[in-house]
């Protein structure tokens, strides 16, 4: 596992960015958001790219964000939807260790909003609960570490993946 870079994925709602943002500033990295290359290279919203180019541009774009992520001590937080992209999740296991920050369906379906307005991609007709039990063993396949969520607390979550490196280095 490359230790100059730590990758974030999950649901959305999960704590991705607000994780990441403490964990960065924990061990001094920077922190990128992918969701937020994806708007500045797009110059568009997610909601505003999935709605002009559907659910398969967006993910090519995504695809292309994130498989051109070249950083250096850097914590990255990406899209709930990143992991739909082999190549692309290749490349994040290659530059960085991949940690799955895994919340169960209830804590997922209470934190989230509007899903469209959040620029979650889920195909017409598909509930919340069939997004997370299709995407939970995509997670899982390309994580190298899991972090249970069952402490909404930031900082206990930081800690342990904090804990979780250390081990694993």
């Amino acid at each position: 596992m490359n230790k100059n870079n730590v990758t974030l994925i999950g649901m959305p709602g999960a704590g991705k960015s607000t994780v990441g943002v403490v964990l960065a500033k924990v061990l001094g990295y920077d922190f990128i958001d992918s969701d937020l290359l994806i708007q500045k290279e797009e110059g568009l919203l997610l909601w505003q790219i999935i709605e002009a180019q559907g659910h398969e541009g967006f993910a090519r774009v995504e695809e292309r964000v994130n498989s051109n992520i070249q950083v250096s001590h850097a914590v990255i937080a990406t899209g709930g939807s990143a992991v739909y992209s082999d190549a692309a999740m290749r490349h994040l296991r290659e530059i960085s260790t991949v940690v799955y920050l895994k919340a169960d369906y209830p804590t997922i379906a209470n934190r989230l909003g509007d899903l469209t307005k959040r620029g979650v991609t889920f195909r017409p007709g598909q509930s919340l609960r069939e997004l997370y039990d299709e995407r939970v063993p995509l997670y899982e396949r390309y994580a190298h570490l899991t972090i249970e969520l069952r402490d909404s607390n930031v900082r206990n979550v930081v800690h342990s993946i904090e804990k979780a490196l250390l081990e694993n280095s």
